[in-house]
Parts: structure tokens; C-alpha cells; sequence
């Protein structure tokens, strides 16, 4: 399974890719209005910026509705590096555009979906990410892995293409239940991933094995001086 992290903060994308595990980046206008990025100049220039850290695809978002202003804004970003990716709305002009971008071999990133319904629209457009919500879904009392497990069984019974890029992960323990029901891809903070390494267990087991070689290493220091003022008797 694929990591991404979804942010526009360079620092924390830095801090990703020196963990080693750092397969790409989501990002969205409020994630880089929430850094303080605006203007059309400044965006492109840091969705650049992103793609100079990291090995992996990027998903830069169009702001149109529209199917003629999404073309228009998803061949320039396209253009801007070869890491990224056009992220398209969940609308009839998003399939659309996405269909578009399939057949020119630009990939794309159909978000915002909700349903399988959605996810078979964006499979058969051609579109090389579906990102299903989890996070949002369970805010509105509804099972977001489940989606996520419906995805899987549709696209595996028909050979579809389509990665599925769990999005709006919100916890350690929405990884792991995304791994074990075959998501390929997961985005969301930083702090999920870290969550990856904790265990009581291994802080339990590191602090013994530190306070066992620090004993080993005095009982040999307390022998080796005895032995030396036995030798300097002679």
C-alpha cells in the first residue's frame, strides 16, 4: 500500500520522505490556503516546490467547475512537472474531464467520492486515482471502510485500473483497516503514519534492553577495576 501525505506544509512533506516511506503528496486549496498560499503564480510555483521533495505523484487540484475550465487549468498543471496529477470534482464535467486526461495519458485524481456508484463513473473514465472520504463519511455516522471494501469487490470483479486512494484518513487505526481491506493508497497527516510506530510493548522492551546493557556494562567496569588493584598488589 502506497503512503501519501495530504498537505501543503513543505516542512512536514520534508519530515516524510527522511521517514523513507513517503510515496506521494494530496493537497487542495484549503490545505495551501491554510499555509498561506495564494495567487494563481504562487500555487503553481509551490505545487513545483512539492514535486522537487518527493519521489512520488502529486495531486494538484483544479478550481473549475466547468468541463472547458477544468481542461484548461488540468493541461497547465500537467504541465508544470511530470510528477503531477490533475484532480478532478466527482461531477458529470469531472468524468468527463477525466476521460479527457485518460486518453491524452495525463493521470488523474477523481475526489470527493462518496458511493460506489461515483467509483465505477471514475473506473471507467480512465481515471488512475478514486478518492473515497473515509473520515468524512464516518462524521455523518456512516461506515467510510465499508465504502472503501464495496470499492474493492467492484473494481477486483472487473479488472478496473483505477487505484483506490483512501482519503480524509484521520487515525493510525484508519491505515491499518485500509491495508487489511485493500486499499492501495492512503493520504492523510503526518501524525497517522507516526501513529504506525507505536507499541507499549517495544517502548517496554527497548527501555529493558537499555537498562540491561547499562548493568552488563557496570558490573564489567565494577570487575575490570578490581582486577587492576589486584594486579597493582604484585
Amino acid at each position: 500500500m502506497k503512503f501519501f501525505i495530504d498537505t501543503a506544509n513543505l516542512s512536514q512533506i520534508k519530515e516524510a520522505q527522511a521517514l523513507g516511506v513517503l510515496d506521494g503528496v494530496t493537497t487542495n486549496p484549503s490545505l495551501m490556503a491554510k499555509e498561506g498560499i495564494t495567487g494563481k503564480n504562487n500555487i503553481l510555483k509551490h505545487y513545483v516546490d512539492i514535486c522537487n521533495l518527493v519521489d512520488g505523484d502529486v495531486s494538484a487540484e483544479v478550481n473549475a467547475l466547468d468541463y472547458d475550465g477544468m481542461i484548461k487549468e488540468g493541461e497547465e498543471l500537467a504541465e508544470l512537472h511530470e510528477q503531477i496529477v490533475v484532480k478532478l470534482p466527482m461531477t458529470k464535467e469531472g468524468v468527463m474531464a477525466a476521460k479527457y486526461f485518460s486518453d491524452k495519458g495525463i493521470k488523474t485524481n477523481v475526489t470527493l467520492v462518496f458511493s460506489v456508484g461515483q467509483a465505477i463513473l471514475a473506473a471507467k473514465a480512465g481515471a488512475t486515482y478514486v478518492s473515497p472520504f473515509v473520515g468524512r463519511l464516518d462524521d455523518v455516522s456512516t461506515d467510510g471502510l465499508n465504502l472503501i471494501e464495496e470499492i474493492r469487490l467492484v473494481y477486483d470483479n472487473y479488472g478496473y485500473e483505477t487505484q483506490i486512494l483512501a482519503a480524509s484518513v484521520r487515525h493510525t487505526m484508519h491505515i491499518v483497516n485500509c491495508a487489511k481491506i485493500g486499499a492501495d493508497v492512503i493520504t492523510g497527516p503526518l501524525s497517522a503514519i507516526y501513529g504506525l510506530l507505536k507499541h507499549p510493548l517495544t517502548d517496554i522492551g527497548l527501555a529493558q534492553f537499555v537498562a540491561d546493557f547499562e548493568k552488563g556494562n557496570k558490573l564489567n567496569l565494577i570487575y575490570l577495576s578490581t582486577f587492576d588493584n589486584n594486579l597493582s598488589q604484585f
